[in-house]
């Protein structure tokens, strides 16, 4: 699968993390095509990449600028947050790693930047306290660039009507992640929808069943259109989120990685231009 080149901005975006991946040689990029060329051939055939090597360590300004420059125009970067800030006991000393964060250089990306992914370890339960105190500390805006945050978590303690209201009042994204992993819960708590799909199989050409992808095809644009994907339970069901439009970011992490790419594209192929 080729995939058709992508421009204008779109209101669902569908996307791989990452763009370096040597099995995708051959497989997703051409055979010979130099590893310096690789964003540039991977954001002209999906329309949003997120950033994994800032979970493990920080990046070089220029590196954030050099990302910028190689993509075309309304392409957008999702950026995972230092594991750092996430993976500690006490929430509430996090505030000097996430401003180390937003001093790294992250801002080069400048309109390319979208929502940032806070990922929370799997032995993290849900602690309301420690939470609010979190969600406090994330910055709504940066010189001049308005941030998004989206958050990871898996326990399903987290399945508690207090946390989806707790993002809500923060407009932080809760991240739905299809895996057996974690609870797929539909609450929708921010302006944006941020997904991270997760079940990709080898043996599927586009990685998920053409079924399966036209199912979370019409979810996204449901989300996309402000109406409610009532199929997903919900941690707080007793909530009638507003009708409005929404901006989707779509991933295909984690699974058969091989094939995130073909699945990024089969689901763009879905959506409206």
């Amino acid at each position: 699968m080729t995939g058709r080149p992508r421009t204008g901005t779109r209101p669902i975006r569908a996307g791989i993390g990452g763009w370096i991946f040597p099995p995708w040689r051959g497989a997703f990029y051409p055979v010979g095509l130099p590893q310096a060329r690789e964003l540039d051939y991977a954001s002209r055939h999906v329309t949003t990449i997120e950033i994994n090597a800032t979970f493990y360590g920080s990046q070089k300004p220029e590196s954030f600028r050099r990302w910028a420059a190689e993509t075309p125009d309304h392409f957008v970067f999702s950026v995972k947050a230092p594991r750092v800030a996430t993976h500690r006991r006490a929430l509430a000393e996090a505030a000097p790693t996430i401003e180390r964060f937003f001093a790294s250089g992250v801002l080069e990306l400048g309109e390319k930047l979208g929502p940032i992914l806070w990922q929370f370890p799997p032995t993290r339960r849900f602690d309301a306290e420690a939470f609010e105190t979190f969600l406090a500390l994330l910055p709504s805006e940066r010189q001049g660039t308005t941030l998004r945050h989206a958050v990871e978590v898996r326990d399903a303690s987290f399945c508690d009507p207090a946390f989806p209201a707790l993002l809500r009042r923060f407009g932080v994204a809760w991240a739905f992640v299809d895996s057996d992993k974690h609870a797929l819960a539909g609450d929708v708590t921010a302006d944006f929808v941020y997904a991270r799909l997760q079940r990709t199989e080898e043996a599927e050409p586009t990685g998920y069943p053409a079924t399966a992808l036209d199912l979370w095809a019409d979810r996204f644009r449901r989300w996309a259109g402000g109406e409610p994907v009532t199929e997903l339970a919900l941690a707080d069901s007793l909530h009638k989120p507003r009708r409005r439009v929404r901006d989707c970011f779509v991933y295909f992490i984690s699974g058969a990685k091989v094939r995130a790419p073909a699945a990024a594209m089969a689901l763009l192929e879905r959506l409206p231009a």
